[in-house]
């Protein structure tokens, strides 16, 4: 592994490092808007997503 490979590395260690070292409850949010941005990629859906986000994290805080 070369130096810049491992530059990459580190900066996505750092990158990822608030979402691993975050309570269960707000991974599972992380988790679930990720999935729906993921699908809403995948159908090239391009309406807003705030309505969304919204619920997921209303339905988490019940």
């Amino acid at each position: 592994m070369n130096k810049e490979d491992n530059n990459k590395e580190h900066n996505i260690d750092e990158v990822q490092e608030p979402i691993t070292s975050a309570p269960p409850e707000v991974r599972q949010i992380i988790d679930r808007v990720w999935q729906l941005e993921k699908s809403r990629l995948d159908k090239k859906i391009n309406s807003h997503i705030n309505d969304d986000i919204l619920a997921i994290v209303k339905e988490a805080v019940r």
